[in-house]
């Protein structure tokens, strides 16, 4: 039996909560409303959705701060989150995104975009090749149990930064520009903005640690993942 992907919607506005679960529903999602942070805590305690859409405002603890704590507990650090929400500011949207978010919608928005990013949500945190191991310099990567290794320590990156970090393996020493790395990672999602690779590429640096040196910028071309980088990686406590 095909697997139906669990939406929990967590939003305040009834009109658009319904407009979102009957959409989903129609095609193939099962879904579960929340209308605040109490209910919506409730709901992942009783069963942990596949993706959440979070309204940014909401009554109690907002958005922002639910998508924080989500990222910090270990349960659900890995659940991907959609961020819906009228604050269509670049400032707002780095925010959603640096609070753990995986995209971001701003209202208003088409039920096809909608579906079109939820889909793309889902396609990055479904597994990668099956048994592919990539290790460069220290840093290994293990796609059969989705772990990242550096120097034999155990690093914790959420859904999108290890595709991310898979792309970048795969293709090391190359240079990416944020619309190849989109394509790439992405896929065929054309909404997502060249903005949010920026923000991706500074929480897989952070992720890293001590390996982050290894996701170099190269100033008006884009990224790449290199075995050397420029500045040292044992150094950085050095002061290089």
């Amino acid at each position: 039996m095909r697997h139906m992907p669990a939406v929990l919607v967590v939003e305040d506005e009834s009109a658009i909560a319904e407009l979102i679960v009957i959409n989903l529903r129609h095609n193939g999602f099962k879904t579960t409303w929340a209308m605040d942070s109490a209910t919506a805590e409730r709901e992942i305690e009783a069963a942990l959705p596949d993706l959440i859409l979070l309204d940014w405002m909401l009554p109690g603890e907002s958005g922002l701060t639910l998508a924080k704590r989500w990222r910090s507990n270990n349960r659900t650090k890995d659940v991907p989150i959609i961020m819906l929400t009228a604050r269509g500011d670049e400032s707002d949207r780095v925010a959603g995104l640096d609070a753990g978010a995986d995209d971001y919608i701003a209202k208003p928005f088409s039920t096809k975009e909608l579906l079109a990013r939820v889909r793309a949500v889902l396609r990055r945190r479904s597994p990668e090749q099956a048994g592919e191991t990539l290790t460069i310099a220290g840093l290994s990567l293990d796609s059969a149990t989705h772990r990242v290794t550096f120097a034999g320590e155990l690093l914790k990156l959420g859904p999108t930064e290890f595709k991310l970090l898979h792309y970048l393996m795969r293709n090391s020493e190359r240079v990416h520009s944020r619309s190849q790395l989109l394509d790439g990672v992405w896929g065929d999602h054309v909404y997502i903005e060249e903005r949010t690779v920026d923000v991706h590429v500074k929480r897989l640096r952070e992720a890293l640690a001590q390996a982050g040196a290894m996701v170099e910028t190269v100033r008006g071309a884009g990224y790449r993942l290199t075995a050397k980088p420029a500045v040292p990686i044992s150094s950085e406590k050095q002061g290089t």
